[in-house]
């Protein structure tokens, strides 16, 4: 079977094949981890490896489809994020440290393995998946496959080089404040941030601000991983082969306050433009809109870190996390008690009062990112604070829908003039991921995104 058989092919078309009986999965995992393996040395997308247990995953799976087994995912390889608990791995989310291996399998592993999928690594996260890039002690630095001296992304940045460099077709990865989209925009993906308690995640994540979500090069293959992992048949599939009939999307390019300097770059509201302009030639009613965040940061804030210092008090090594991390975590104990609580509490106000625009539209476009990708080493040597001026000024857009716990989609929108990937994102109200995800679809059938791919340089 041809290596071409991994490299860029859909799961669709990986199940096909498997179907037609023109690969196994033994094959196809045997070439999904020799191309993670060729990469790494460069891209450095996975923590972890799965050799032996993934082949013999993939023959258990040849085996069920010989017995007649027709599961959705059956003998396809896929990568998990490192914050995901896969039996008898450690879950380092992005730590140093000499973690102990999980003795159960996190709910969204369960339904992949269930549906067949062959998990062949557990892919790179910055510690306890903070920043919107992957660089860390204990991993190095993870890179964009388009131009290896820039960054993926973060936090999700190992699943999306793994999927844009054509290791697997798709990737789960984890959102808290824009951790799929962000890295999906920088990498040419299509990213979708879940409706909170869409997949299972066996506890409330950063307090209800982080839900895993799927990474994958087109709507189709993001759409069938999140039928698996939510477990609902093929809602999301049948999604994107549905036209969404003609919808009122609001376009907005208003930065949510953050107390940060932040501008949009032209080159990235450009492309968000012409991305409204395609949905335009569509049929779709664009308009301009102004979502009213107020002071919505003052609520993420306590929320998320206090977050990092519950994770932060489960590794065995304190001391040896960045110095950044123990801020943070140090931050996350003086919030956790009244800011926490109020946090909490306003959530329903911000719906109310952000959500009221949806009476005036269907789908709001936004960027994704107010800036292309940065270079590997951006952030190196930054103090807490610097870090936190320079992440805010790249990434602005994201994080408002976490606190609202509802659905967001990346989808690719072009290239910088030197070829860097750029994204907007989908946005809509609570439980409407079937809407964005048949939107985006419509989009990626004149926009053609997956027939770009980066020269591979490994």
């Amino acid at each position: 079977m041809p290596s071409a058989m991994t490299e860029f092919t859909t799961l669709a078309d990986q199940v096909a094949a498997l179907e037609a009986g023109d690969v196994t999965a033994v094959r196809l995992t045997e070439l999904a981890l020799k191309r993670a393996h060729a990469s790494q040395p460069v891209l450095n997308a996975f923590r972890v490896l799965r050799d032996e247990a993934a082949l013999a995953e993939a023959a258990e799976a040849d085996q069920r489809r010989a017995d007649g087994d027709r599961a959705p995912l059956l003998g396809v390889p896929v990568a998990i994020k490192d914050d995901v608990d896969i039996t008898g791995l450690p879950t380092a989310f992005g730590c140093p440290g000499d973690f102990p291996a999980a003795t159960g399998d996190a709910p969204a592993v369960a339904s992949l393995k269930q549906a067949g999928a062959v998990i062949i690594g557990k892919t790179n996260t910055p510690e306890l998946g903070q920043w919107p890039f992957t660089e860390g002690t204990a991993f190095g630095a993870t890179r964009n496959p388009s131009q290896p001296e820039h960054t993926p992304g973060g936090s999700s940045g190992g699943s999306a080089a793994a999927v844009a460099a054509g290791v697997v077709a798709a990737a789960l990865g984890s959102d808290g404040a824009g951790s799929v989209r962000i890295p999906a925009a920088w990498t040419g993906l299509v990213g979708i941030k879940t409706q909170r308690g869409r997949i299972p995640t066996g506890s409330e994540l950063f307090h209800g601000l982080t839900v895993l979500g799927p990474l994958a090069r087109t709507v189709a293959d993001a759409a069938l991983l999140l039928d698996v992992t939510a477990g609902t048949g093929t809602s999301f599939q049948t999604a994107a082969q549905r036209e969404p009939g003609r919808l009122r999307i609001g376009l907005s390019t208003r930065i949510p306050f953050t107390a940060t300097k932040t501008r949009l770059d032209p080159v990235v509201e450009a492309a968000v433009r012409q991305t409204a302009e395609t949905l335009a030639g569509l049929g779709h009613e664009i308009v301009p809109v102004e979502p009213g965040y107020g002071l919505i940061g003052l609520t993420f804030l306590p929320r998320s870190l206090t977050g990092v210092r519950d994770w932060a008090r489960r590794v065995p090594e304190p001391s040896a996390l960045d110095p950044r991390t123990r801020s943070n975590a140090q931050q996350g104990g003086l919030l956790a008690g009244p800011a926490l609580k109020l946090a909490r509490a306003l959530e329903p106000v911000l719906r109310r009062r952000i959500g009221g625009m949806f009476g005036d539209i269907d789908v709001l476009l936004t960027p994704t990112t107010a800036t292309p990708p940065p270079a590997i080493g951006s952030f190196d040597g930054l103090s807490g604070w610097q870090t936190d001026q320079t992440m805010i000024a790249a990434c602005p857009y994201a994080w408002p829908w976490n606190v609202l716990g509802w659905p967001g989609v990346n989808v690719p929108a072009g290239l910088t003039a030197d070829g860097l990937p750029l994204g907007a994102q989908l946005l809509g109200p609570s439980h409407s991921e079937e809407r964005l995800i048949s939107v985006a679809a419509q989009l990626e059938e004149v926009l053609r995104w997956p027939d770009r791919r980066p020269e591979p340089g490994w």
